[in-house]
């Protein structure tokens, strides 16, 4: 092992090279800031459709289970085990993908059926290794572009809330919705986030949002915008227990958390085929995209086990990657344990969930509206036929403008309401099955 922290640059691109522990615990922690917040996010969102009261011990388990089955699903691609893993510096998160269908889901049928439908969902995302590169051709840019921007174009007004206070203080109508208290908090996120990325480098403009959120906690202390009551009551350690909120199994929250799993595996595929070629300037091999679908999947289902929400492989890791031109999977195998170790600790959940909720709006404002933007690039990809406009007119009027106007769909059975309200089914279903169907033109 080496003993000085000087890399070698001839083993860079070595997904087995095991760098020097100073260099590799630093950029282990770099992977876990870049990735932090988006992280977190979407178990606060779903604690909130769920009932859950913003700070409560709920939502603490669920920050907890967001950041503990991160580290152990990116260790099923670090390490891996047998067919599972990529074994390539893949980092899992909690993904935002699922998000629309699981507000539906708990909305509507519950935690349990949510649970159940994780676990089902992650069997059959695993499943889609073994023919995960006979349907990437369902998922070209269009395709992938058009459902990247649905997700973001749902998500945004959830940010709009809460930057003005939150769903709860709109629903009764409190007069301090929407005040500068409010708007002042979010407004620093977002400035703080945006001088940290563009007028900084490193690592403080990797975790430019991270440091946002930080900024705009402080305030919020500064201003008695915090209260810490949940910080005191949490535990400093605790093993989860399996099926805590129970299991179900509701077809329709089933089918629309597996159908949303499809396009979970493309994206993982999309960032191994990145981290391959940014950091090795190879192609991925047909064994390293099945692996770390395995992986995807499997750190799904185990997540839903003990409650905890789908995850997926993070694009903004694989930025890093191309970055620093740093292949081995040692380094995110650190970013992983960290990880880990923060969800045994309850009270790093509790002081995340103590955050103002305007704070995260203004956070969540600039992720979802990245995920938009990210849509739109690869959307620009595209050469713009008819048939391509048809597709993309039919997929985003349809599935948006259901979305928009829920009511529409009153008269089916409230679950499968859900899935033709939530947006993104709708979007993803017609994309691909009018891609499929309909004949290239030239014009």
């Amino acid at each position: 092992m080496n003993t000085d922290n000087n890399l070698d640059p001839a083993r860079m691109s070595d997904p087995d090279y095991e760098i020097p522990m100073g260099p590799r615990v630093a950029l282990g922690l770099q992977h876990v800031l870049a990735m932090f917040a988006s992280n977190i996010t979407p178990s606060i969102i779903v604690a909130g459709a769920a009932g859950f009261a913003f700070g409560s011990a709920e939502m603490v388990f669920l920050i907890q289970m967001a950041m503990l089955f991160a580290g152990i699903a990116t260790l099923f691609q670090t390490i891996g085990f047998g067919p599972v893993g990529a074994r390539l510096p893949v980092m899992q998160g909690t993904s935002f993908a699922f998000v629309p269908i699981m507000i539906g889901v708990v909305k509507t049928s519950g935690m349990a059926a949510l649970m159940g439908a994780i676990l089902v969902a992650g069997l059959f995302h695993a499943a889609l290794g073994t023919i995960i590169g006979r349907i990437r051709h369902w998922f070209p840019p269009l395709v992938s572009g058009m459902v990247i921007a649905a997700i973001g174009l749902y998500l945004i007004p959830v940010g709009i809330r809460y930057a003005a206070g939150g769903a709860a203080d709109f629903q009764i109508n409190n007069p301090a919705w929407g005040d500068f208290s409010r708007w002042g908090l979010a407004l620093v996120v977002i400035f703080v986030a945006l001088g940290c990325k563009f007028f900084t480098k490193g690592i403080t403009s990797t975790a430019a949002i991270l440091l946002g959120l930080i900024a705009g906690y402080v305030v919020g202390i500064a201003t008695g915008a915090v209260n810490f009551g949940a910080v005191g009551k949490a535990a400093w350690f605790a093993i989860p227990m399996p099926l805590k909120y129970g299991i179900e199994f509701n077809m329709a929250a089933i089918i629309g958390m597996c159908l949303i799993s499809i396009v979970s595996a493309i994206e993982t595929v999309g960032d191994i085929s990145g981290i391959a070629k940014g950091g090795a300037g190879r192609e991925a091999t047909d064994k390293e995209l099945a692996g770390g679908t395995y992986a995807d999947g499997l750190g799904t289902a185990v997540a839903g086990i003990f409650g905890g929400l789908p995850n997926t492989s993070f694009s903004q890791n694989v930025g890093i990657v191309s970055m620093t031109g740093i292949m081995s999977r040692g380094v995110v195998t650190i970013g992983a344990i960290f990880l880990i170790i923060c969800g045994f600790i309850p009270k790093i959940g509790a002081v995340v969930s103590a955050m103002p909720i305007s704070v995260l709006g203004g956070g969540v404002i600039l992720m979802f509206g990245m995920v938009l933007s990210a849509g739109i690039n690869m959307l620009s990809e595209v050469k713009w036929t008819r048939r391509n406009m048809m597709i993309l007119a039919t997929s985003m009027s349809v599935g948006m403008g259901l979305q928009a106007v829920p009511k529409s769909m009153q008269h089916l059975p409230d679950t499968l309401e859900m899935l033709m309200t939530s947006g993104l089914l709708p979007v993803a279903v017609l994309a691909v099955v009018m891609n499929l169907i309909l004949p290239e033109d030239d014009a």
